[in-house]
């Protein structure tokens, strides 16, 4: 293949952009931000099944609570009733089989009054132990929050070092004839490099010194024969300090 050596020598350009361009999708792949993130997922997660669990575990409670409070309710209920039905009567059968209904009431008043306080303060109890985890769950989310800005601030910023640069490696490639750049795109896919500078006489494409036959050879090449590097794959770009 032929190319100018004008031609051939924005290459280097063109293999600088795309340099940087892998440079930073590699910098938003692997943000100090995203890093922490992953690695704080694994306490965000447990901290969030500890509130359900919480939450859950205060929900039976206050469940529980409204039953005895229920209770209590119906129990006062018949108190009232019986009390009632005592003022109204006459007769000393009924009278005594009343009071010995409020007896058992009162007893199974007190009963539910002390379950009802003791549900109560492990109502309180766990409301506390809610509380703390969701302070804990509010800090952690702060400082999640804060990652997340930080990191959507950085690839934005690295988004528009991108794209400007795309913008350039295009007009670099709009520039030269299509075969060159097709070349330098199927090196480059093969070998991850497609232009590289020989710099007396070393292939800066694999950071080796050629031997002198390959070296005899490009010596021998005109200069706009498109010659590639024998060990990288990459087109070589010669100029007065190829050292040939």
């Amino acid at each position: 293949m032929k190319a100018s050596p004008s031609d051939q020598n924005e290459l280097l350009r063109l293999q600088t952009a795309d340099t940087r361009l892998s440079q930073l999708d590699h910098t938003v792949k692997n943000l100090p931000q995203a890093a922490e993130l992953a690695a704080m997922q694994p306490a965000v997660d447990a901290l969030r099944a500890r509130w359900i669990a919480a939450t859950g575990e205060i929900e039976d409670a206050r469940s529980e609570l409204r039953r005895v409070e229920s209770d209590v309710e119906l129990v006062e209920a018949r108190k009232r009733r019986d009390t009632d039905r005592m003022q109204q009567t006459s007769s000393m059968k009924d009278v005594q089989a009343l009071e010995t209904e409020l007896t058992a009431l009162a007893k199974r008043q007190n009963d539910l009054e002390e379950i009802e306080l003791t549900v109560m303060e492990r109502v309180e109890g766990l409301e506390g132990a809610l509380a703390a985890i969701e302070a804990e769950r509010a800090e952690l989310e702060s400082r999640v929050q804060q990652l997340e800005a930080a990191r959507d601030a950085e690839s934005g910023a690295v988004a528009a070092q991108r794209d400007a640069l795309a913008r350039d490696r295009a007009t670099i490639a709009e520039a030269l004839p299509d075969d060159l750049v097709a070349l330098y795109e199927h090196q480059r896919s093969r070998y991850g490099v497609g232009a590289a500078l020989l710099l007396r006489g070393v292939s800066m494409g694999s950071n080796v010194k050629l031997n002198e036959s390959d070296l005899a050879d490009i010596r021998g090449a005109a200069d706009d024969d498109v010659v590639l590097c024998p060990d990288s794959g990459a087109i070589l770009i010669r100029n007065e300090e190829s050292g040939l």
